[in-house]
């Protein structure tokens, strides 16, 4: 019972304290909720880069990808992008050919000007590719003919000027299904080669995450000029259901050592590494948010004690235990780090939602900050020992507190 007693009474006088002082309880309330809010959400975009990767990954409906090395911007060139992939489509067309794979298709990423009239151009990604069951057409129909145009590797077939596009080109070029628009590598290019729109598919954007137009793969080369090497970006191959991916992922790899053929989540993890500065500052930032918490809950705990000095030396004066005044101090904490982190776990739901709101507007990537409910609960438990910390500074400080000299003040 005395026990008891004894904690109502330091109870009553932490939170008797916190409701004196309540602009200085306030803003300790936000400190913490800001030290919550940089985890919760950098912790967010973490998880959501990776599941947002794996999950595009694992919608495009490839297994393996065959690439020469990463796909690099080469500034002057036409077209913008240094593919790795030479003789692309023999490649392919090898791959194709073995038992145990269902299609392989090989890709060029190039940049093209666009324009529905000839006069005001975009710039945007071309992709060269053929379409499949994993290409989502929203509206219009997919390619009505094969890669014709490459006419096993002379490039005199004709051209089919059929494209795809998706629907961010769709509204950024004002066109639709059946409009024609002119692309080149070049202006000069793209005004002698005007495409047929005949489907819109928002597959590769999302994949990309910038407006884009889809190609046969021949006639990207035809109209950015690299048709000599027949480059492309990488080859995706797609395997029977009783394949098993990292034995044909070898198996290509004997017979073709100057490429890299990986499954869907070893390419991932080369998309993560070559993203590894980004990365590691985005975790520098949670683990510096944590410490700020630390750091100013810790300040306020001890200005707490500074700003009651007067108080709490009467009642160590008047026989009050030390222990006791630091109980009052880790009550005020605990009150302290569990109001600051419902703040921040309530202020990190409509956040979320703001900043997918702006990831999907400015780069096409839907739901890329993702907060499950152990993310949360992990934004609230940090809250609580960050507070409890802070009070052992203070507790120090009580510890040294001369009931002479602070009924002095």
């Amino acid at each position: 019972m005395r026990g008891v007693s004894r904690l109502r009474a330091v109870t009553g006088i932490g939170l008797t304290q916190l409701r004196h002082h309540r602009t200085r309880t306030l803003l300790a309330i936000i400190g913490i909720a800001l030290a919550v809010l940089s985890v919760t959400l950098l912790g967010g975009v973490g998880l959501g880069v990776v599941e947002t990767g794996q999950e595009q990954f694992d919608a495009s409906g490839r297994d393996l990808w065959v690439t020469g090395g990463p796909v690099q911007l080469a500034p002057g060139t036409v077209g913008g992008f240094e593919n790795t992939v030479v003789d692309a489509h023999s490649v392919a067309a090898s791959i194709d050919s073995r038992a145990d794979v269902r299609a392989a298709v090989p890709m060029a990423y190039q940049t093209v000007y666009v324009s529905p009239t000839g006069d005001e151009w975009e710039t945007i990604v071309g992709v060269g590719s053929g379409v499949g069951p994993a290409v989502e057409i929203t509206n219009g129909t997919q390619f009505e003919h094969g890669d014709v145009h490459y006419a096993n590797g002379t490039y005199t077939g004709p051209m089919t000027h059929e494209i795809i596009i998706d629907p961010r080109t769709a509204e950024l070029l004002d066109v639709g299904v059946g409009d024609t628009i002119y692309v080149g590598g070049t202006i000069s290019a793209a005004r002698a080669n005007q495409f047929e729109i005949v489907g819109v598919s928002p597959t590769f954007s999302r994949f990309l995450g910038t407006p884009s137009v889809t190609l046969h793969l021949s006639e990207l080369q035809e109209v950015t000029g690299t048709t000599a090497t027949d480059r492309a970006s990488l080859i995706t191959v797609s395997l029977h259901a009783d394949a098993s991916p990292e034995t044909v992922a070898s198996a290509i790899e004997a017979e073709y050592p100057e490429y890299t053929v990986r499954t869907n989540s070893e390419q991932l993890e080369a998309t993560l590494e070559r993203q590894a500065v980004l990365l590691a500052s985005g975790g520098s930032l949670v683990v510096l948010g944590v410490l700020a918490g630390l750091t100013l809950t810790a300040n306020l705990m001890v200005s707490v004690v500074y700003q009651q000095r007067q108080e709490l030396a009467a009642l160590k004066a008047l026989g009050s235990r030390t222990s006791t005044l630091v109980g009052v101090v880790l009550i005020q904490a605990l009150v302290l780090g569990v109001l600051g982190g419902i703040v921040g776990v309530a202020a990190t739901l409509p956040l979320v939602e703001l900043l997918n709101f702006a990831a999907a507007t400015l780069v096409g990537f839907e739901d890329v900050v993702r907060t499950p409910q152990w993310l949360l609960g992990a934004g609230l438990a940090i809250a609580v020992p960050m507070s409890l910390v802070g009070s052992l500074l203070a507790g120090w400080q009580i510890a040294l507190l001369s009931p002479e000299e602070g009924l002095q003040w």
